[in-house]
């Protein structure tokens, strides 16, 4: 199965009072390219997170936002600020005894002042071991998104690869076409040949055969391409091939495309014959879209 470098996932998670938002995108990319928006609290946890990203995903830029926001469905976890509290008992004390203010403070008040209860904030872990229970929840919230993105990414890699299967068997086409054409290249040749020396014989001299059969061997070991052919009908196996892999396949294919091209552009280069170099302007041209497309698979 071949799988498309773009594509998007999400999902959401929650522990400690706390929802968090997950989405993960990827686009093309010549590399596997991570960048993760992350709160600053969570900033120790980003290498392990991105391994988890790098072994579901080989090649391609991904993006990855985190988002953390009070759960309104669930009752804040509260804590009890005791600095805060020493700091208003202990201005209470200096107010009774440097301006004798009498009067006492009692729970309600206490507790209605500002910053006597706070609320936990994932940014003060409170030990390691909450700290391992918010990086496991996150991994798992990043993995379910990775699912989400990794499905996308598959159903766009099947029409990618069906696409590029048309094309290749097009390109088939024309190459069994080239092959039936090859063949009678040279004996074209020798007709033109020696109907363009019979245009020009006035009968004062006699043709040699010799010269003749000589300059039409020399046209027929410069263009004879079935070396040529034989690795363009390899390459279209092997692109098959890789169509067929659940590999990352971008890069051979984009090697393969490439080498397809050189050997296309040889027997253009080479072959003294109108129909041949019709298809060869016809291969180059689908050639180039299936280079376009094989840019989005990973």
């Amino acid at each position: 199965m071949s799988f498309s470098m773009t594509g998007y996932g999400q999902s959401a998670v929650q522990f400690g009072g706390y929802k968090v938002q997950i989405e993960v995108k990827s686009v093309n990319h010549r590399y596997c390219e991570i960048m993760m928006r992350l709160p600053r609290e969570w900033g120790q946890m980003e290498d392990s997170l991105k391994r988890l990203i790098q072994d579901a995903i080989k090649r391609g830029r991904i993006d990855v936002f985190m988002n953390k926001e009070q759960d309104t469905g669930q009752v804040p976890s509260l804590k009890l600020n005791h600095a805060n509290v020493q700091s208003y008992l202990q201005a209470g004390q200096e107010l009774t005894e440097r301006y004798g203010v009498n009067g006492n403070l009692d729970i309600n008040q206490l507790l209605a002042l500002p910053g006597v209860m706070t609320t936990e904030q994932p940014s003060e872990l409170a030990d390691e071991e909450e700290q391992a229970q918010w990086q496991q929840i996150l991994g798992q919230g990043l993995q379910e998104a990775l699912q989400n993105l990794l499905q996308m990414r598959a159903r766009e890699g099947i029409h990618l690869a069906n696409d590029l299967r048309e094309r290749l068997n097009l390109l088939e086409q024309y190459y069994r076409s080239m092959c039936e054409l090859a063949p009678t290249v040279v004996e074209e040749h020798r007709i033109r040949l020696k109907q363009r020396l019979s245009e020009l014989q006035d009968g004062s001299y006699h043709w040699d055969d010799s010269r003749i059969s000589m300059e039409i061997a020399v046209f027929a070991d410069r263009s004879n391409i079935d070396e040529e052919l034989t690795r363009l009908n390899s390459h279209f196996q092997q692109c098959k091939l890789l169509l067929e892999s659940n590999d990352a396949i971008g890069r051979r294919l984009d090697f393969l495309i490439q080498e397809m091209n050189r050997e296309v552009n040889t027997i253009g280069s080479k072959a003294n014959h109108l129909a041949l170099v019709n298809h060869v302007v016809e291969m180059k041209a689908e050639l180039e879209k299936i280079r376009e497309q094989a840019a989005n698979l990973e």
